[in-house]
């Protein structure tokens, strides 16, 4: 008589997929006061996604609607009414322009971030693999390019691109470009340290004995290693991006408001409204700005701490109790008590 033996999975110990996925994974190795910060920023950073992928249905009126069928909207009217958050001096809803403004810097910032990152990673897998005098080379352009103030070379693409007056994709392209041409540097040197250490790995020395070529270690063997820390980049990338569009506006190089919503634009324009007291043209979206900066920060540098080892378990050895290590807590309180007796 046979017996069939049944083989069970074998279950991943490291949890389901979607647990190690950024943000999450760091999610769940955080306690106290790190929780709460990552927490904040990820509330602060869905509500500005929210707000900017159903602009459509939220704001009740367009970005450069003056009028309505009862006739123009009046001009700096207070907070109150079918204006919630007042108008502006040109008439427009202050409501109104904040939400769609939150669609024009995720436009930014999806330009900006993916050109940064495609250019930087390139050029640091390449630099860092193959080194000698192009490394060195690339390594010194990179140091150069810190010494550009980001909104100085903003300023200088919105007038190299539509002559200092931007249209929604002209103000875009001057902000991004911008950004893409001072950050690259980061996304290089990062990648490069990475892929310096990574082709010293065993797995990449057995990928070179049994030929294979260059482009495809560097495709299979070091870019999945080398770009683990790019979310963290990419957070702080991206408030920088919203910086530098609102620096464009405010200063007179940002986009028309016939184009788009723009809250720096915006800031502009109620700069005259403080001496009279009109104080709504300029505290939303100041706000606006704020709160979506800090947001995107606030999970920036949360994932960072989480990402250093020394800090995570500073943080966990001062968790007392409530956290995902109370039992090393509870654990240690016996042996206490021992060495006390």
């Amino acid at each position: 008589m046979s017996t069939t033996a049944v083989i069970e999975p074998v279950k991943d110990p490291r949890g389901p997929w979607f647990r190690r996925l950024p943000v999450i994974s760091h999610f769940n190795k955080s306690v106290g006061l790190q929780r709460g910060m990552l927490v904040a920023g990820l509330i602060l950073t869905a509500v500005f996604l929210l707000t900017a992928i159903f602009a459509p249905l939220i704001a009740p009126f367009g970005f450069s609607q003056i009028s309505d069928a009862e006739g123009n909207f009046p001009s700096q009217q207070a907070p109150g009414g079918q204006h919630i958050w007042g108008t502006t001096v040109g008439s427009y809803d202050v409501f109104s322009r904040v939400v769609w403004g939150a669609q024009t810097a995720v436009l930014v910032i999806i330009v900006a971030v993916v050109m940064s990152i495609f250019i930087g990673v390139a050029l640091g897998l390449v630099s860092g693999y193959i080194g000698g005098w192009l490394d060195r080379t690339l390594v010194v352009i990179a140091d150069a390019i810190y010494a550009f103030p980001p909104l100085l070379v903003a300023i200088v693409m919105a007038i190299a691109i539509s002559g200092g007056r931007s249209s929604l994709w002209g103000g875009i392209l001057a902000a991004a470009i911008s950004i893409t041409v001072v950050f690259i540097p980061q996304y290089f040197r990062v990648i490069r340290a990475e892929t310096i250490r990574l082709k010293a790995e065993p797995f990449v020395e057995s990928a070179k004995v049994v030929g294979a070529s260059n482009i495809r270690i560097m495709r299979l063997h070091v870019f999945k290693n080398a770009t683990r820390t790019l979310p963290l980049i990419f957070t702080l990338n991206a408030s920088e991006a919203i910086l530098t569009l609102a620096g464009l506006g405010f200063l007179g190089f940002g986009i028309e408001p016939t184009s788009a919503a723009e809250w720096g634009f915006d800031l502009n324009k109620a700069l005259a409204d403080t001496t009279s007291g009109i104080w709504w043209t300029g505290v939303y979206p100041g706000l606006a700005i704020v709160l979506t900066v800090l947001g995107l920060t606030l999970v920036g540098e949360s994932i960072n701490d989480l990402n250093d080892p020394r800090l995570r378990g500073r943080k966990k050895a001062v968790s007392g109790k409530g956290g995902p290590d109370s039992t090393t807590g509870a654990q240690a309180a016996p042996e206490a008590e021992v060495r006390s007796s």
